[in-house]
């Protein structure tokens, strides 16, 4: 274990040094690489200094792929959304030197004071997004992807975290769970969905919201983002406000032309569903880099998600097997 971790962080190092030589070649300087951050995934990112201007160097080694993110870029780029500048590209070697847009995210700045001033601005960019969308273009959120993120709740939060396997009863709970939601999410509008549309995504930026990290975006249910937004993965709101913010959102889509549903409650039943579809996904993800990818710290706000997921399960009856499972794993 040991001697892989070395390796990885010394394949880590030879690619940063190459990122600074390409990055360099661009800039027509020596340029040395500022940690910024990582993420979920193997992508890393570095800031470049160029006299009194900044870049941001992404790092994407395989499996990863920078394609994805600059298709996204020019797509949302073009419906109006603040995303970053190409500003050169080696997508074989998945290196990528962006337009900086600061070092806040939404994360660093958004309290409770602030956030009916500034959660707007997030609702119109997103409306932006969803009112350029078009099928053909984005990868189709499916049947078959649904399914398989809804599957990494028992795969790695069950079998990995808790060491269960479920028995008959959980696993039939499960499938007539996962099957309902896969079928309700099938059955809504389709728009582009960034998949990840949340505070630790959005830039603290002029225009604000910049937005980021939309590599993984798709052709789905109009729900997914706005649920995202409000029930994010790493700070909670109240549920009154969550759901004052959610019917802001459905006035102002509507009025966009957006194709939400006519009525609001229908809106926020479809959000709920849609919610519950991602609260266990993330559940797995959160597992899974702990476990698979040796990066502790994400379970720690696994809670949060299964408190929303009781909180959808006291809306919702046809929940209930789900909280059957929930009560037998302690939660």
């Amino acid at each position: 274990m040991k001697g892989g971790i070395a390796a990885a962080m010394q394949h880590a190092d030879t690619r940063q040094r190459a990122l600074e030589e390409w990055a360099s070649q661009w800039l027509g300087t020596p340029a040395q690489a500022e940690p910024v951050s990582g993420d979920a995934s193997f992508r890393r990112y570095f800031r470049f200094r160029d006299g009194g201007r900044s870049y941001i160097g992404m790092d994407a080694p395989p499996p990863e792929d920078c394609t994805a993110f600059v298709r996204v870029a020019r797509l949302f780029g073009e419906a109006g959304v603040h995303v970053p500048e190409i500003i050169a590209q080696d997508l074989e070697r998945g290196f990528l030197l962006l337009s900086d847009l600061g070092s806040r995210t939404w994360l660093d700045v958004l309290d409770e004071h602030n956030a009916d001033e500034r959660f707007p601005g997030a609702m119109d960019a997103l409306i932006r997004i969803q009112m350029a969308s078009r099928p053909g273009v984005l990868p189709e959120y499916d049947a078959t992807l649904l399914r398989r993120e809804l599957e990494l709740f028992p795969q790695w939060y069950l079998a990995h975290h808790l060491n269960m396997e479920p028995d008959t009863a959980m696993q039939a709970a499960l499938d007539q769970v996962f099957d309902m939601l896969v079928e309700h999410a099938l059955g809504q509008n389709r728009v582009w969905v960034h998949r990840d549309y949340m505070p630790r995504n959005l830039m603290d930026a002029d225009p604000d919201p910049g937005v980021i990290d939309f590599q993984d975006a798709v052709y789905g249910p109009i729900s997914y983002d706005p649920v995202c937004l409000f029930r994010d993965a790493f700070v909670s709101w109240p549920e009154q406000r969550v759901e004052a913010w959610l019917s802001e959102y459905w006035r102002r889509a509507r009025d966009a032309g957006v194709p939400v549903p006519d009525e609001c409650g229908a809106f926020l039943r479809d959000c709920d569903l849609m919610g519950v579809q991602r609260h266990l996904k993330v559940i797995g993800i959160f597992a899974r880099i702990q476990y698979r990818d040796g990066k502790p710290g994400y379970l720690e706000d696994v809670p949060r998600f299964f408190g929303y997921l009781r909180g959808a399960i006291a809306r919702h009856p046809e929940l209930s097997p789900l909280g059957d499972v929930l009560r037998e794993i302690g939660e």
